[in-house]
C-alpha cells in the first residue's frame, strides 16, 4: 500500500488573480451578516472584520443601495437584503446541477429511505447542498439548501481529497481544522482518500455525525476533477451490506450520467 509521502501531488499554477480590497471587504461583510442571527452596527462591523470605520460604512451604503443589504434607520443595524434572495434565485434557476439531480434524489429517497443530497464542492474550505430529498423515516439531518461544510468533512470530503488538483500538504494543513464527532488520524483518513479515489465512492461510518453512515460518489468534469457529489444518508446499520453495494451502483451509475449531461463527455 502506498505511504503518504508516495501519493504526494504537485498542483497546477492556477490564474493569477490581482487582490481587489473593496470587492473583498464587500464580500466579508456579506458573509458575516449571513452568518449573524441578529443585524449589525458599522462599529460591530469594522472591529469583528478589522476594517476603518470610514471605510466600511462607504461600502455598506453601496451594498444597502443596491438592495443587497438592509438598513434600520431607528436602530442603525445592517442585515441582508432581499437583494440577496433575488441572487440566489438565480442561482438556483440556473444550477444545471441541481435540476438534474433533484428527480434522481427524489427516486433514492422514496426507493431506500435515505436522505439524499446533491453536493456543489467549492475548494477545500467550503461545500454548498444544492438539491435534497428527505426520507420518510423519523430521523432529521441538520442540512438544507444552501447549508454550507468545511471542504473535506464527511463522505465528500474524502472524494475532494481524491479528485482535486491540491496537494497534499495544503489537505493536510485544512485537514487539521476539521470537527468530528468520531475523529481519526489524517494518516488512517488518507488510507480512505486512497480506497476512495481506487473504488469511485467514499463511506463515513459515524466519524462525522454519530450513528449516521454517509456513501457520497463523486461527479467529476472532462479532466476527471471533482464538482459536484451525490451522498445518501441513512441510519448507521440501516442498510445491510448487499443492499449498501447495490445502492453505491445506483449511485455510481446517476453520477455518471450527470457527468455526461453537465460536461458533454459523450
Amino acid at each position: 500500500m502506498p505511504s503518504i509521502q508516495d501519493t504526494l501531488k504537485t498542483p497546477k499554477a492556477g490564474p493569477r488573480i490581482r487582490p481587489v480590497p473593496a470587492v473583498t471587504r464587500a464580500v466579508a461583510i456579506l458573509r458575516l451578516l449571513g452568518r449573524s442571527k441578529e443585524p449589525m452596527n458599522v462599529k460591530s462591523i469594522s472591529d469583528e472584520l478589522d476594517l476603518v470605520p470610514s471605510t466600511c460604512l462607504h461600502i455598506l451604503r453601496a451594498l444597502t443601495a443596491d438592495k443587497l443589504l438592509g438598513f434600520d434607520p431607528a436602530s442603525k443595524r445592517y442585515r441582508l437584503g432581499a437583494g440577496m434572495l433575488a441572487l440566489a434565485r438565480g442561482v438556483l434557476e440556473n444550477d444545471h446541477f441541481a435540476h438534474s439531480v433533484q428527480p434522481v434524489l427524489d427516486k433514492l429517497a422514496k426507493t431506500w429511505s435515505v436522505t439524499a443530497i446533491g453536493v456543489e464542492v467549492v475548494d477545500l474550505n467550503q461545500m454548498v447542498v444544492t438539491a435534497l430529498s428527505r426520507s420518510d423515516l423519523p430521523f432529521r439531518l441538520h442540512v438544507d439548501v444552501g447549508s454550507r461544510f468545511p471542504g473535506l468533512i464527511s463522505a465528500t470530503g474524502r472524494l475532494v481529497a481524491a479528485f482535486s488538483q491540491y496537494s497534499q500538504q495544503e489537505i493536510k494543513v485544512q485537514f487539521a481544522s476539521l470537527r468530528w464527532q468520531q475523529p481519526l488520524s489524517f494518516e488512517d483518513w488518507w488510507q480512505e482518500v486512497e480506497t476512495a479515489r481506487n473504488n469511485g465512492y467514499s463511506f463515513d461510518q459515524g466519524n462525522y455525525i454519530a450513528g449516521i453512515t454517509l456513501i457520497a460518489v463523486p461527479v467529476l468534469d472532462a479532466q476527471d476533477h471533482i464538482t459536484h457529489t451525490m451522498v445518501a444518508a441513512s441510519i448507521v446499520n440501516q442498510l445491510s451490506p448487499d443492499e449498501s453495494q447495490t445502492l453505491i451502483q445506483e449511485l455510481k451509475r446517476h453520477a455518471g450520467q450527470l457527468s455526461r449531461q453537465l460536461f458533454s463527455l459523450e
